[in-house]
């Protein structure tokens, strides 16, 4: 234990060192190196699915979920992705220098808000072996060391995946020691590296709720945590039947074990015997299993072939992570509010509706980090929003909300220049 201390902290040393340096790499050196981060997943492709495929076994064997199964699975087509999201990140405007704003004061000072990197990011994740490539690479980007912290579950996908960044970095000229992957998986670690805010500026937790509430509670630093997704789909009145059981299907089905994916249906009682046949069929060709309310299980048990149960208190307010949902009829949009505003996790909301006004105050009233009109919740994603990968998605308040990408991971600073200006 002595000893994962000790890497620990001449590993955190060595981020803070690499933090100096970085943040003054020019942008070119720092796209040249994202490009050759890319280009080496790629040509290590057998290595890292190699690696992945015995963390998959051993947990597999182990029982762990399906959702977390997904999460940890990687296969060809997921380490194309993961590279071309480090390309879409070397295209995106480099965000350490930028002027935020600027303006003379009538004495004649000149102030700007300059953008400045972040310094040290801790990153302390489960099961998703693609968080070490995309928060290395935004880090990066934005000038900031990493060190980087996965489950035991991701051993050798993360130490594979960290070791093709480290490598490919600092050929390119990057400081050593800005990428750091802590080896040992004692858990215990993490109680050491959440008291470390003389190296790290700033904790990012990804994973369940357990740990993200253990890290947001005994970290000595800053965190932004986030990620627990409970995300409703309010059917209006108004709303055209055919395209809200297409985004229904979408937000529920098309990748149910991620925190974006759809868990409540709230329908409006006008439409809701004609509608909830059309999303249940749809749903029920995918296996999804429907846990109604009384009104909307009058409905649908006259239907064939649907997997239903009557829902029960836990059920509202619930992160299903699989092909399960929740369905409640409502009788106004007042109610479907009121329901979104006791479960909802602040992650995303949608409403489907024609109606230009209930439009308006569904995005206006909801609090949450992404309000959606007309579309489906799965789209809560950095790359989805043009931001190349996400360093996560945060659901408070302060200082970023929702995906958080190459601004987020920055803050500022006061420049002013005079001309022998004193205070009267």
């Amino acid at each position: 234990m002595e000893a994962d201390i000790s890497e620990l902290q001449e590993k955190a040393k060595q981020a803070k060192a690499a933090s100096k340096k970085l943040a003054f790499i020019p942008a070119n050196v720092k796209n040249d190196a994202l490009m050759a981060i890319a280009q080496a997943l790629l040509d290590k492709e057998d290595v890292i699915l190699h690696n992945n495929e015995k963390d998959y076994k051993e947990a597999e064997a182990s029982g762990m979920s399906a959702a977390m199964l997904d999460r940890l699975m990687l296969d060809s087509s997921r380490i194309k992705g993961i590279a071309a999201d480090v390309k879409t990140v070397v295209s995106l405007p480099d965000p350490v220098g930028e002027v935020i704003e600027e303006h003379k004061l009538p004495n004649g000072l000149l102030l700007s808000k300059r953008r400045v990197p972040l310094g040290v990011i801790g990153a302390i994740y489960e099961s998703r072996p693609n968080v070490t490539v995309d928060i290395s690479v935004l880090c990066l980007k934005a000038g900031n060391s990493v060190i980087l912290r996965g489950g035991k579950e991701a051993y050798r996908s993360n130490l594979a995946l960290a070791g093709t960044v480290q490598e490919a970095a600092y050929k390119s000229g990057l400081p050593a020691g800005c990428v750091q992957f802590i080896e040992s998986t004692d858990r215990s670690l993490v109680d050491h590296m959440l008291k470390m805010k003389q190296y790290i500026d700033l904790v990012i937790p990804r994973g369940g709720e357990n740990l993200i509430r253990f890290v947001r509670d005994n970290a000595a630093m800053a965190v932004v945590a986030g990620g627990i997704g409970v995300c409703h789909q309010y059917v209006d009145k108004t709303a055209d039947l055919k395209k809200a059981a297409a985004i229904a299907y979408n937000a529920k089905v098309q990748r149910p074990t991620v925190c974006n994916a759809l868990d409540c249906l709230l329908v409006h009682k006008d439409i809701a015997a004609q509608y909830l046949p059309m999303v249940a069929q749809e749903w029920a060709k995918a296996g999804v299993e429907m846990r109604c309310d009384q009104l909307s299980l009058d409905i649908l048990k006259a239907v064939p072939g649907l997997k239903l149960k009557p829902a029960v208190v836990e059920d509202w307010g619930k992160e299903f992570l699989a092909l399960v949902g929740a369905i409640k009829v409502v009788n106004s949009l007042d109610e479907a509010l009121a329901h979104i505003d006791r479960y909802g996790s602040g992650h995303s909301e949608a409403i489907i509706t024609e109606d230009k006004n209930s439009i308006e105050r569904f995005l206006n009233e909801v609090d949450a980090a992404c309000v959606y009109a007309n579309a489906s919740t799965r789209f809560t994603d950095g790359a989805q929003f043009g931001m190349g990968a996400e360093i996560g998605i945060s659901t408070q308040k302060f200082h970023a909300r929702g995906p958080m990408a190459l601004r987020e991971i920055t803050s500022y600073k006061w420049c002013i220049i005079g001309s022998g200006q004193v205070r009267p």
